[in-house]
């Protein structure tokens, strides 16, 4: 007889403290961005959602530029920029470790523009059909 340890009754609950610790990266993070950076590269960037880790050693950090064209841009100047988050998170946050910054463009706005610009192309041919 095999027994499923996999059971939901049996595994352990999801903690809510990861979701916590990204809310307040992101609410950290987003303040310094608009108030305390200097890197012009930076001017544009928003960050858009947060993902720490189960542990809470890493943070995933999900930045999106206010313009397409300046993706680069954005992007190499949040990585030069990644020891500065993570020693104001360390001076901000009360965390036994200050997570590791991980970053990655977030495109879904960029995305659901493509997919509507589709669909209503689709919608436009099927009109001309009819």
């Amino acid at each position: 007889m095999d027994f499923d340890f996999k059971l939901p009754e049996l595994a352990r609950p999801e903690s809510k403290r990861p979701r916590r610790v990204a809310e307040a990266v992101k609410n950290e993070l987003n303040l310094l961005l608009r108030r305390s950076v200097s890197d012009p590269r930076l001017a544009g960037a928003v960050l858009s959602r947060v993902e720490v880790s189960a542990d809470l050693k890493t943070a995933k950090l999900f930045v999106r530029a206010e313009r397409p064209e300046e993706r680069e841009r954005v992007m190499a100047g949040a990585k030069k920029a990644r020891g500065f988050f993570r020693s104001h998170l360390a001076s901000v946050l009360n965390l036994r470790h200050t997570p590791e910054i991980l970053l990655a463009y977030d495109d879904v706005a960029e995305e659901a523009e493509r997919v509507e610009l589709l669909l209503s192309a689709l919608e436009r041919e099927r009109r001309t059909r009819e």
